[in-house]
Parts: C-alpha cells; sequence; structure tokens
C-alpha cells in the first residue's frame, strides 16, 4: 500500500490552505497514494491563537470537515486530516480541540483522534502554550485503513513514547504523526524522535509536516518523511510544499519483527 505525506506552509486564511492541501492531495492520488496525511493544522495557521477559536466547528459540520470528506470520496484515499479545531460542549469556556479525523475512500468519518498532549515552550525569542485554547484529548486512538492498522497522534504527542506503546496493543503496521514542529524543536529533535518511534515499535512512521516561513511570522521545521521499521528514512522533503511517497511492505516489517523480537521482549508495564 502506498502512502504519502503531504508538506504545507499553511497560512492564516483557511479558504487559501484548502484549496492548496486539495492541488497537493491530488498530486499523491496521481502517484499512487491509497492513503495521505496532511499537517497539523493544515487549514489555519492563525496570527494569534485565538484564531483558532473563530474558526472552530461543530463536530460533523463546516467547511474543513466538508472538504476532508469530499477529498477522500474524491481521490478514493483513506484521508487522515491533520488537525483542525473542533467545539466539544465537555470543553472548558474559550477552549477547543486540536482534532485529527479520518475519511474512509468513500468519504465517511472513520475515526477522531484529539491530540492529548498540548505544547509549551518558552525561550527569550519564542513562546507558545497551546492550553491557552486548547484542551487536551484523553484517549489513544487506532483505526483500521484498508489492510493497515494505523495509530493516530499529532506532534507534541511524539515526545512521549507511553502512548505509542498503548497504541500497540495490538501492534500497527503504521504510526502517523502531522506536526507543525517549530524550527528550533524541529532541527533539534524531529528525526531523532520520529525515527525512534520506529524502531521501538517496529513499525512505519509516517510524518507530515508544516515547513517554512509563514505569514503570521512564524517558521516552522518542515521535513515530512516516512520511516521503515529498522529506522531508516526512506523518504523526505525538507522545507516548503510537497510530497513524500512510499510502499508499506508488511514482509518488511514482519521480517524485522520475527529477527529481532523485542516487542514480545517487553517486561516493565507489559499486558498480561
Amino acid at each position: 500500500m502506498k502512502v504519502a505525506a503531504v508538506q504545507m506552509v499553511s497560512t492564516p486564511d483557511v479558504a487559501r490552505n484548502l484549496e492548496a492541501a486539495g492541488a497537493l492531495l491530488a498530486q499523491a492520488a496521481s502517484e499512487g497514494a491509497a492513503l495521505a496525511l496532511l499537517p497539523e493544522w493544515f487549514c489555519l495557521m492563525g496570527r494569534r491563537e485565538e484564531d483558532k477559536l473563530a474558526a472552530a466547528e461543530a463536530p460533523g459540520a463546516g467547511p474543513i470537515q466538508r472538504f476532508l470528506a469530499a477529498q477522500a470520496a474524491r481521490h478514493r484515499l483513506w484521508l487522515i486530516g491533520g488537525t483542525l479545531p473542533l467545539r466539544d460542549p465537555a470543553c472548558a469556556p474559550g477552549h477547543v480541540r486540536n482534532s485529527c479525523l479520518v475519511h474512509a475512500p468513500d468519504g465517511t468519518l472513520a475515526a477522531r483522534y484529539d491530540k492529548i498532549h498540548l505544547f509549551a515552550f518558552s525561550t527569550e525569542a519564542e513562546q507558545y502554550d497551546e492550553g491557552r485554547v486548547l484542551e487536551a484529548g484523553r484517549a489513544p486512538v487506532a483505526v483500521q485503513a484498508g489492510p493497515l492498522r494505523v495509530g493516530l497522534s499529532v506532534c507534541y504527542d511524539l515526545r512521549f513514547p507511553e502512548l505509542y506503546r498503548t497504541l500497540m496493543t495490538p501492534p500497527c503496521d503504521l504510526l502517523s504523526v502531522p506536526a507543525a514542529f517549530t524550527y528550533t524543536t524541529g532541527q533539534a529533535h524531529w528525526e531523532l524522535l520520529l525515527r525512534a518511534r520506529a524502531v521501538e515499535n517496529q513499525c512505519y512512521v509516517l510524518a507530515a509536516a508544516q515547513g517554512g516561513r509563514h505569514e503570521n511570522g512564524r517558521r516552522t521545521w518542515g521535513h515530512s518523511l516516512i520511516v521503515d521499521p529498522w529506522g531508516n528514512v526512506v523518504a523526505l522533503h525538507a522545507e516548503g510544499e510537497g510530497i513524500v511517497l512510499a510502499e508499506i511492505d508488511p514482509a518488511a516489517m514482519a521480517d524485522v519483527r520475527r529477527r529481532l523480537p523485542a516487542l514480545g521482549h517487553r517486561r516493565v508495564g507489559s499486558v498480561g
């Protein structure tokens, strides 16, 4: 099964972002992708954190969700829709979820994952605190996307390996990581963490990033990539809009797990 990671440099304009995402998804489908992943906040990189509140949609309604369903159906893709802001009655006032929706090739909603770990980072030059307007999700989610069991995660989740261990019961074939890593943290840790998650879970990792200088002044790291179960980077797009594609090879993954049966050797925190 061929999978694609879509890299974007999203803007404060939702309509422009949907148009750009649509063109990149069409390219991925034309090159044979059966599953595609958009980056975190593919639909909006606002000028203020509060812009997410204005763009937020109710679950099951709104132009961003209609776009994702239509794109999945148009291209007959499993589409992991990066993230978008969703209103949730359980949220505190002035807060929304950072939600990742998965649509099946007929356009129906197959899964929703709300980002569990919220990013905070501070230097003299940069300050981020997602908890100002976002409310954390509570539950890990995996979805059966055709022949692949896919574990869902978002950006800062990447730093918490226990989430991925939870997703590996039963084992996933693919871990998806839509992200908007800052240039600073991405340069230091992005590839390192993605390769570690692939190696320790002996599965493929598909990572779609924001990658470039945004109109709001923020610079994101990019480097969307695909990692195989041995930790090799098999495809990478460094900066700017673009896509990366690779075949998921179940036989190669099974061979890694047979030769080094580490998943079965786990003792601390193992089930049973």
